[in-house]
């Protein structure tokens, strides 16, 4: 029961004693004033009809006495008078009948007044005349009783009426702020950490009130702390001093995670030997300066271009991870890169199109981090050996498709629902069974079996991606995918799906209509977190009033705070695959334990991803994650 109904309780209870105490009094003064009244009223008639008696019983004249008596016995009030003469014994009786008017017949039979009866003896100086007996009649006393009574029972009715509304409504607004304060203590209880709340004039409260603002206010700035501890061990283990720019065991975490994902994209190598020479001639200050504002304008021209990643892989060499996109969309990334490095080339007073080389290789189905880099490298050193700015590594494989191709095959398939799926179960560490499995897709065309990694990167560049999450969910349904397992079945969305409000509309609209939501589970990638909170917050909104879960998926890739699981509130996140590449397994474990309690501490189920082999299994375990993924336990066909 809560405070509100107790203290609700006890009022109403002690209102009931009081209403029943008072009642109870005034019934039995009222009983015991209406008894005197008539036991009163009686002696008076009594009296007053035996001087009145006098004259006709001297004169022994029956019919004026009769007349005398009628005269008092008419009113009402008395049920019995009895005349008894002295001379010759002669009896004289009136009756009038027990008949009370207005009052229920379960109230008299209740016998609140007991017979009142006056014998009299009606005497001429020393001579006896006659007997005088009267009874009272009872029906004055229950007449007024039960007037009195109603009156007071619908005065003590209002009364209550008033009584309980009014300590409702004064209940709640004194308890308003305790209502406020265990609000807030849910939200703390989650890990959401709003402002403080304002001070009740209750002294009681007030003291409590403190306490939690004081409480909540810690408990926040652990997790900013924590939050703090990331940046600054990123800072530290991952980020190049001079520029700024991710470093080199940043760069190859990252590779190896692209490569093990459906993307597209190519690495480009850059070797920028003019920066030798203004630390020759400046010295490595402004060697260093040129550095990092060479990494400034780096981000700002090519991120507009494509989204990348950028890196400072020794002292004059930097990578390129240019992912998602087509081999026009490289073209044009090579000539804002190489436009970028003239232009610092001659702010710093070096000859452009000299002393700099890029070597590129573009990805292709099924490479590994060693082929992509070695591909690379032999690019560069052959646009180095032929005193070129660039060399693009050639490739024999030919593409599926081109790009109209594409969009016929993939509309076309997500018409006619083609899309085959494959499940990959997530495991508890600890061994206990499976928390999820989660779905990838794949397509016939032709005679050929296209994975999504060849034709996702088409997905994105072609908008396709909220057409496509709307063709999975729904095939999911159709041939009752969920019903195929007990645990929750995972289903990644694009990033065209988390910023389309339509598609938004359309998913709540679903799932109200749709069975087993409970075990459904939704993925967003973190980097449409960052490049979109508000739409990510507002389809996690969508998703968990409807009943599903949702997670976030390569978590820790991007370099910005993840104070954005205080708003998402997502049921876990999945360890993004970088972190299983690391070379160093100190600053692994470092980063990695830092990260994972940001998330530990906010009651999110933490997964690790890109788990191969028992060893890296090993190094994670202690770092208390929850479950793990990765083709130790490979993808199985759905047929």
């Amino acid at each position: 029961m809560t405070l509100f109904r107790q203290i609700y309780s006890l009022l109403f209870s002690l209102f009931l004693l009081v209403v029943a105490s008072v009642g109870y009094v005034q019934f039995t003064e009222t009983q015991s004033f209406l008894t005197k009244q008539m036991e009163s009223d009686l002696n008076n008639v009594s009296t007053s009809l035996g001087l009145m008696l006098t004259p006709a019983l001297e004169s022994g004249d029956t019919v004026a006495a009769e007349t005398l008596v009628n005269v008092i016995f008419e009113g009402g009030y008395y049920q019995n008078v009895k005349l008894t003469w002295m001379v010759d014994g002669k009896q004289q009786e009136w009756d009038n009948p027990v008949k009370i008017e207005g009052v229920p017949q379960w109230f008299i039979n209740l016998g609140l007044f007991n017979t009142i009866k006056k014998e009299s003896t009606i005497t001429s100086g020393w001579l006896q005349l006659a007997q005088l007996e009267i009874t009272a009649h009872p029906g004055f006393g229950y007449h007024e009783l039960w007037r009195i009574m109603s009156n007071t029972i619908i005065a003590f009715s209002l009364l209550f009426l008033v009584a309980i509304i009014t300590a409702r409504l004064g209940l709640t607004w004194i308890l308003k702020p305790l209502h406020a304060l265990a609000e807030h203590a849910k939200n703390i209880a989650a890990r959401q950490f709003g402002p403080d709340m304002p001070l009740p004039n209750t002294t009681e409260l007030k003291d409590l009130v403190a306490a939690f603002n004081s409480m909540s206010a810690q408990l926040k700035q652990v997790f900013q702390s924590l939050d703090e501890e990331v940046g600054a061990l990123r800072k530290k283990n991952l980020v190049d001093a001079a520029s700024g720019l991710p470093n080199r065991q940043y760069a190859v975490s990252r590779l190896n995670g692209w490569l093990s994902e459906p993307s597209s994209g190519a690495l480009f190598l850059a070797k920028l030997d003019w920066l030798e020479e203004v630390h020759n001639k400046y010295g490595y200050q402004v060697r260093d300066e040129t550095i990092r504002i060479l990494a400034e304008k780096f981000q700002q021209h090519l991120n507009e271009v494509a989204p990348c990643v950028i890196a400072r892989i020794a002292a004059y060499e930097f990578a390129f991870l240019v992912t998602d996109v087509e081999h026009e969309q490289i073209s044009k990334y090579l000539q804002t890169l190489i436009r970028t490095i003239n232009q610092e080339i001659s702010k710093a007073g070096c000859k452009p199109n000299e002393h700099f080389a890029i070597g590129i290789a573009e990805r292709i189905s099924q490479m590994q981090a060693s082929d992509i880099l070695a591909q690379a490298d032999n690019a560069l050193q052959k646009a180095l050996q032929e005193s070129k700015t660039f060399h693009w590594f050639e490739t024999t494989e030919q593409q599926l498709f081109t790009r109209e191709q594409w969009r016929d095959n993939l509309t076309q398939a997500i018409s006619n629902k083609k899309f085959k799926f494959r499940w990959q179960p997530i495991q508890f560490c600890d061994g206990n069974g499976i928390v999820q499995r989660e779905l990838y897709c794949q397509l016939t065309l032709g005679d050929k079996l296209v994975h999504a990694g060849q034709f996702m990167p088409y997905i994105e560049l072609l908008s396709l991606g909220a057409l496509l999450d709307k063709c999975l969910i729904e095939t999911v349904y159709e041939q009752k995918i969920l019903e195929r397992t007990a645990e929750p079945v995972a289903i990644n969305l694009t990033n065209q799906s988390i910023a389309d409000r339509q598609f938004h509309e359309w998913l709540n609209h679903f799932l109200r209509n749709a069975s087993h939501v409970g075990r459904i589970c939704f993925e967003i990638p973190e980097a449409g977190i960052y490049s979109d909170l508000a739409s990510c917050a507002h389809l996690c909104n969508i998703i968990r009033d409807n009943g599903a879960k949702f997670g976030i998926d390569h978590f820790g890739r991007q370099f910005g705070s993840m104070a954005y699981l205080q708003e998402l509130r997502p049921s876990y996140v999945k360890l993004d695959q970088s972190f299983s590449y690391f070379d160093d397994a100190l600053h692994n474990s470092e980063l990695c334990r830092a990260i994972i309690n940001v998330a530990k501490g906010l009651d999110i189920q933490v997964i690790v991803t890109g788990i191969q082999e028992l060893n890296q299994l090993q190094r994670f375990n202690e770092l208390r994650t929850d479950a793990y993924q990765g083709f130790i336990a490979p993808p199985v066909n759905l047929d």
